[in-house]
């Protein structure tokens, strides 16, 4: 395993930085991590949008899939190349939906790395004091909680995955579309495995960790809503306006 430790280790080096500053500000190691979840949210959320923002584009364009779907019935090989053009029309990109995830796992991973062994990556003795701290009903941030947390952190994952529409994204069948079709079945294995993955790992893992992905998790339902909310606004608007 020294190879992870390798790899990560250079993701948990300058994250365990980041949190040394803010827990010198703050003080308090939960509220730190908290903070520190929501900056690096944050800075994934240009990402996030374009993911949302392609689910919608998705069902808008639906129509004209179903419609090359019964024009290219019996041309599965037409089917792909209409299918590429109209998502070149529209923008719509069907990998979008994976990339916040695959770039949300390294950092995952370095914190894994980082709270499993903080000597190692923290150069500020009270942060590496710090993280033995208690928050909530945790006792000790640094060890995992048995139960209560691993459950919310499972339940949040969920809810954040069924927010985002993970793996229910219809995809249209074609050549040219095989790479997305590919990926449909995996998303949805996804949706439910992971909660009951994530379950298990937070039993495992520290505390601390469990806290980053229930808050992110969190931050993702919210900022879903709030995308959602906006769209359904601008929709609204333009109906209205196409009736006056």
């Amino acid at each position: 395993m020294s190879w992870y430790y390798q790899i990560f280790g250079t993701i948990a080096k300058p994250l365990g930085a980041l949190l040394g500053f803010l827990y010198d500000h703050i003080g308090i190691y939960g509220i730190t991590l908290i903070v520190f979840t929501l900056i690096v949210r944050g800075c994934l959320f240009p990402l996030y949008a374009s993911q949302i923002k392609g689910q919608m584009k998705m069902a808008d364009i639906q129509p004209k899939m179903q419609a090359l779907q019964k024009k290219y019935a019996t041309d599965r090989q037409q089917l792909g190349i209409a299918m590429q053009q109209l998502y070149k029309e529209e923008g719509y990109n069907p990998m979008m939906g994976c990339l916040p995830l695959l770039i949300q796992m390294p950092i995952l991973m370095g914190l894994f790395v980082l709270l499993r062994n903080p000597v190692a990556y923290i150069q500020n003795l009270s942060m590496i004091l710090g993280s033995h701290e208690a928050f909530w009903w945790i006792a000790d941030l640094s060890q995992p909680d048995p139960w209560v947390l691993p459950l919310v952190t499972g339940a949040t994952t969920f809810a954040s995955m069924s927010m985002t529409g993970m793996g229910t994204t219809p995809t249209p069948s074609g050549e040219g579309s095989d790479m997305s079709a590919q990926m449909q079945p995996m998303m949805k294995v996804m949706r439910v495995f992971m909660p009951v993955f994530i379950v298990v790992m937070a039993r495992t893992m520290p505390a601390g960790l469990s806290v980053y992905w229930m808050i992110g998790n969190l931050f993702t339902v919210g900022q879903t809503w709030m995308l959602k909310r906006m769209r359904g606004k601008a929709m609204r608007a333009r109906e209205l306006k196409i009736e006056n």
